[in-house]
């Protein structure tokens, strides 16, 4: 087989925007060969781009030669071909194809390329190890799937770019080789061949280039960014992703609260999403993890709620629960009626996830067939099936409303109430919220094994999918467990509350310090994280302290930091959103590699390059580097 050069022949169409109106036109079409149907005088090739399907016909008797190419011609064959288009005859247009009514009757052929068997094959919808999709992800990539997904995200990014050039922000870059800043994970170091033993790192975000940028008058600052963390990754995260980030001079949070909800509606309705107008709900950390036991609360599902007032001192006793600790229900819809073993089962599985913490599950059920608790019984139904009927009320827009309570929970509704058993501790690694957050993880597991069933999960391309809401006022500090230290909850940038630093709280109660810190959340994944940031050196330099840092230690890391907030530095805020995150949501996809062209495994290894690799003696001695064993 000898292959042709394509000389000055030059497309006219894309194959998926010929319809019945271009009937009679001489088109000229390039792509791959999608498959191959050979009935003797007519050879059907079905040639693909990225914009769809064009059926291409050839006839021995009509076109001898452009058939005996199509005789040779394979999946995956790169070919040009040019001939007039007509509709198809009665009965035979293809419903299921945007271009169906019509095909291609070719008078030239050209073979550009030819093609090896591929490891599997884009046209076809079989499940493939994503091992091989990621080793041959070139072929992968020409999936229809895969590449609505890539169009999708680049509609995305351009609608965001457009909305915040149009709100005043200027699009800056910053640098990529930097020097490295604690930002809650590892940096990537690349080694200077100028500077021996002297290392730049890889920017986590560009955290502190942007506030410099505040303080160097830009005001309004964007950037579609590249970044990179050496961390532990999940189907959410990336060694190197990209981010929205902006930053805004004299703000209020509310200020960066606007700019973020409108940029992310114009971003959905470039997905096809409108979303309502009305601002997204707005909840504290404390109240995030008082009603779902975790700061990214998946609002699809209905809140816990809080019994502890329900189960008297006198029930406690006689039910040994312990007397002062909260108790905390939740519902899982339509979960199914369920028999006696099954709810043995189910009552298992809770005390599996507990292990040893204490927490138990109570059988309301079984308290219902006791005259006893009967009464306790009923009343505990009753505040489920109350929080049910507010949470229905809240997804269907009728706030203000008055909520008729439900009275009793449906058969098929699952209600789970879990208590503290005698001598459980109210403290689990210095967090008085543990038991919330147990219970809240437990919410998850179940939302999850009952999804099917419940259907809160289920996509329905509408804008009742997405859940958003903005968590606020986080604590400015964690507990350090290995180290017995107080460390930073976010970034050692963001700002505390005044009062809080006016009571003396970083140095007298750090657990109690509240963070000007937040997070944008959508159906329990974080999209993005910002706060009001320290603009004065006073307080950015207490910060330091208060985290264990000396004068020395604040000057060697951060000195060039702390002398530009002495010039003038003004209020200043921002947010960084996953771009990638909001992709893959959009898309519907379950795995950040759905929406990123060549993504790491779980390993952080890239299997179609190979990468990381060794290198060689040579370059190791250009950078003054040896490898050595780790001890």
């Amino acid at each position: 087989m000898t292959l042709d050069f394509l000389g000055t022949l030059q497309r006219t169409h894309l194959c998926g925007d010929l319809r019945s109106n271009n009937s009679g036109e001489t088109i000229t079409l390039m792509g791959w060969v999608n498959r191959r149907r050979d009935h003797g005088n007519l050879i059907f090739l079905d040639l693909r781009d990225r914009s769809g399907i064009t059926q291409v016909v050839l006839d021995k008797e009509a076109a001898p030669l452009a058939h005996s190419k199509a005789e040779a011609a394979r999946p995956e064959y790169v070919v040009a071909v040019t001939g007039r288009l007509r509709q198809r005859g009665p009965g035979l247009a293809n419903p299921n194809m945007p271009t169906g009514e019509v095909e291609l009757v070719a008078h030239e052929l050209l073979l550009l390329n030819d093609a090896k068997t591929p490891p599997f094959s884009p046209a076809e919808d079989a499940p493939v190890n994503e091992e091989v999709r990621l080793k041959y992800r070139y072929i992968d990539l020409r999936r229809p799937e895969l590449q609505r997904n890539f169009e999708l995200r680049h509609n995305v990014t351009r609608a965001i770019r457009e909305y915040l050039s149009d709100h005043g922000f200027l699009e800056i870059e910053t640098p990529l080789l930097t020097r490295s800043t604690p930002e809650g994970a590892r940096d990537y170091l690349v080694p200077s061949r100028v500077h021996p033993g002297h290392f730049f790192a890889l920017p986590q975000s560009p955290q502190i280039f942007k506030q410099l940028l505040m303080v160097s008058g830009f005001d309004r600052y964007f950037q579609i960014a590249r970044c990179f963390r050496d961390e532990d990754l999940r189907a959410d995260r990336q060694p190197d992703f990209t981010q929205i980030d902006l930053e805004i001079s004299f703000p209020q949070m509310s200020t960066i609260f606007a700019v973020a909800e409108g940029f992310l509606h114009a971003a959905f309705a470039a997905a096809g999403i409108t979303l309502p107008a009305k601002p997204f709900v707005q909840m504290t950390y404390d109240q995030a993890i008082q009603r779902y036991g975790i700061d990214k609360p998946d609002m699809r599902l209905p809140a816990m709620v809080d019994l502890t007032d329900t189960l008297t001192p006198e029930l406690r006793e006689r039910l040994r629960i312990e007397p002062t600790l909260p108790v905390l229900g939740f519902v899982i819809p339509r979960a199914g009626t369920m028999s006696g073993t099954q709810r043995r089962a189910l009552t298992d599985e809770a005390r599996q996830f507990f292990g040893d913490c204490g927490l138990d599950l109570l059988d309301v059920t079984r308290l219902k067939t006791n005259a006893d608790f009967t009464h306790l019984a009923d009343n505990i139904d009753a505040q489920l099936a109350d929080a049910l009927a507010k949470e229905h009320a809240l997804a269907h827009d009728t706030d203000g409303e008055t909520v008729d309570p439900l009275g009793a929970l449906n058969t098929d509704d699952l209600a789970i109430v879990v208590t503290p058993k005698l001598g459980t501790p109210a403290l689990w690694n210095y967090d008085p919220q543990w038991i919330y957050k147990k219970v809240g993880g437990l919410r998850l597991e179940l939302a999850k094994k009952f999804a099917d069933k419940h259907g809160r999960f289920t996509q329905t391309n509408t804008a009742a999918d997405f859940k958003f809401l903005w968590v606020t006022d986080f604590p400015m500090y964690e507990w350090n467990e290995a180290s017995k230290t107080w460390d930073a909850a976010h970034h050692p940038f963001t700002s505390p509350h005044e009062d809080d630093i006016l009571a003396g709280r970083l140095t007298s109660d750090k657990g109690a310090v509240r963070a000007l810190a937040y997070d944008i959340v959508l159906n329990g994944t974080e999209l993005g994280s910002g706060s009001i940031r320290i603009h004065r050196k006073d307080v950015q330099a207490e910060i330091f302290r208060s985290l264990g840092m000396d004068e020395a230690e604040q000057k060697a890391r951060f000195g060039f930091f702390l002398d530009a907030l002495e010039y003038g530095t003004p209020p200043h805020g921002g947010i960084a959103l996953g771009l990638d995150r909001i992709a893959m949501i959009l898309a519907g996809a379950t795995s950040l590699r759905e929406v990123i062209a060549f993504p790491k495994t779980a390993k952080a290894i890239d299997l179609m390059v190979d990468a990381p690799t060794t290198v060689s003696d040579q370059q190791l001695r250009d950078l003054s580097l040896r490898i050595v064993p780790r001890s």
